[in-house]
């Protein structure tokens, strides 16, 4: 059966990103809403942020980026990077973020995929941007030093900000049905093979997903008064899900973010207590930290109201120790860039502690099938498929991927796997990140999950390692620092073995690490794990291969 979402289907606009922000007619508040965690004295009204706005979309037309093309921002978070976002978007063009961690290769592999025509640099990233604007053929001509400050030119290349002086007004163009076509980001999907690819995201898609998440927070939620919400703005800005709350849905709820330039845990502690934040978009990695770590109860986090956990599965018993701790309602939503940002959301007035989801948002279908392509029984775990105004339109440049992802009547195929009861889901794992022993399927995120309860363990990530022909359950884990050198994997192994069944155990081994290798948006990298496993195989089995 297909599954619909329970709520009325929303009347989504056909309209430019830009003016869904800011609608023609409308005056633009003067309350801040972009905030420097760092100086609060910094920061951006929507009526002191729409003529930079302007600038931005002025600046491409100086440097010849034609409509529908590239433009690559290669920035740590500042209150700059949502003006950028907004004018390039605004102004036709496309937005491509690039992770500020990337080497010089990832990078020119990005720019030649999208096709960037311009780099917005900050000056901290400009030799890296100038190395990989060398390789893929982007001179430094196609380089602009891009900064929350005005900047001297360095190494040749000019401050945006004295490019564009005295071009503060522009036109937009608002769009209408062409909307549903025309490309606003192209963001990169870590996938699960392969390179990285570029995920198609159109105006209308940007538009629906703000619409259905901010119908899915009001549902049985009483807002606090006007300017008395308030969010930390840590999570990347070159991510689908950074952009889609602090770039779009915040100066559409007219909510302030007090944006962190880069993650470090105790400045993300100190800003919730120095400025009362109310509500974190966060992933379980954060919340890992929230218990685990002790500099936690040195702050006061008493102003936290609401925590929305996703971009990675978060354990039922995690949830509930956060939401008791802290005394904070969790609430978890679904996603993937390939469907603008989310799709579930559980619904921002309910209390749930059972670690769904949620529900489906409105306008949005899904089906549940298993392998052979057929639904499952009621109640049974399969492949979420989705269909709805957020699915993307595509792979940029990829055809084939496309075909593989999405057929010909929109269905997306995620390769999540989900339990759906009373509409309700569940998500259970990556089809493609099980483990099969012995022909039983062995979720890697429920054995994270009971491993995380190890007062030991700091972090965990499972993998599959093939020894003598069989899979098995791998471990690779994290250890607290009072219990480095204090504890063995043959102890942490026989306490695995008292709370899953046999098949579960963790008989591929464990091997301590300093750090489970992480994206940007919390996922753990798996394939990073599986190089490790095959290595680790490959020593096992007195074959040594080269270590990466």
């Amino acid at each position: 059966m297909i599954f619909k979402s329970p709520y009325p289907d929303l009347d989504i606009p056909e309209t430019n990103v830009l003016q869904y922000v800011f609608p023609p007619g409308e005056q633009p508040s003067d309350e801040a809403i972009w905030i420097d965690a760092s100086n609060p004295q910094k920061s951006l009204s929507p009526r002191q942020a729409l003529p930079w706005i302007h600038r931005i979309g002025n600046l491409l037309d100086i440097m010849h980026v034609g409509v529908g093309e590239a433009v690559m921002i290669l920035s740590p978070n500042h209150i700059f990077v949502p003006v950028a976002y907004l004018g390039i978007v605004g102004a036709g063009r496309v937005f491509s973020g690039a992770n500020p961690i990337y080497t010089p290769t990832e990078i020119e592999y990005q720019i030649r995929n999208t096709g960037t025509r311009l780099i917005l640099a900050h000056p901290s990233l400009l030799d890296k941007a100038i190395d990989a604007g060398r390789q893929a053929g982007l001179g430094p001509s196609s380089i602009v030093q891009f900064s929350d400050i005005a900047l001297e030119p360095l190494r040749g290349i000019q401050d945006w900000r004295f490019m564009t002086e005295g071009l503060d007004h522009r036109q937009y163009d608002p769009m209408g049905a062409e909307s549903k076509t025309i490309l606003a980001t192209v963001n990169y999907s870590s996938g699960t093979t392969g390179l990285p690819k570029g995920v198609a995201v159109s105006h209308y898609n940007i538009v629906a997903n703000a619409d259905q998440t901010i119908f899915m927070r009001k549902q049985g939620y009483k807002s606090p008064p006007q300017g008395t919400e308030r969010w930390l703005g840590f999570l990347p800005l070159y991510h689908a899900y950074g952009q889609l709350y602090m770039c779009v849905m915040a100066p559409k709820m007219q909510i302030p973010v007090y944006i962190m330039h880069s993650f470090h845990y105790e400045t993300f502690l100190w800003s919730i207590e120095k400025y009362r934040i109310t509500h974190l978009q966060t992933a379980p990695p954060i919340l890992v930290m929230l218990e685990k770590r002790p500099e936690t109860a040195k702050y006061d986090l008493s102003s936290l109201k609401g925590i929305l956990c996703g971009a990675a599965p978060l354990s039922r018993e995690l949830q509930n120790v956060i939401s008791n701790r802290f005394k904070v309602n969790i609430t978890q939503g679904w996603g993937m860039t390939e469907v603008t940002c989310g799709a579930i959301h559980v619904p921002s007035g309910a209390l749930d502690d059972t670690g769904s989801v949620g529900q489906l948002d409105p306008n949005t279908e899904c089906k549940i099938l298993d392998d052979n392509g057929l639904e499952v029984a009621p109640g049974e775990p399969g492949e979420m498929f989705i269909r709805g105004p957020q699915v993307c339109l595509g792979y940029w440049r990829n055809v084939e991927a496309t075909r593989e992802s999405i057929d010909s009547s929109k269905w997306l195929k995620t390769g999540d796997i989900a339990v759906v009861k009373d509409g309700w889901f569940w998500i259970v794992d990556r089809k493609k990140e099980l483990i099969k022993v012995n022909g039983l399927q062995v979720a890697p995120a429920e054995l994270e999950a009971v491993l995380l309860k190890n007062d030991h363990v700091a972090d965990a990530g499972v993998v599959g390692i093939t020894l003598a022909g069989k899979e098995l359950p791998r471990a690779y884990i994290a250890l607290q620092e009072g219990s480095k050198g204090g504890v063995s994997s043959e102890a942490i192994q026989e306490w695995m073995k008292s709370r899953v069944a046999k098949y579960k155990w963790l008989d591929g081994g464990i091997r301590f690490v300093d750090e489970v290798p992480k994206l940007a948006s919390g996922k753990i990298q798996r394939k990073t794990l599986r190089v490790w496993a095959e290595q680790d195989a490959e020593e096992m089995a007195g074959r040594p291969g080269p270590r990466l």
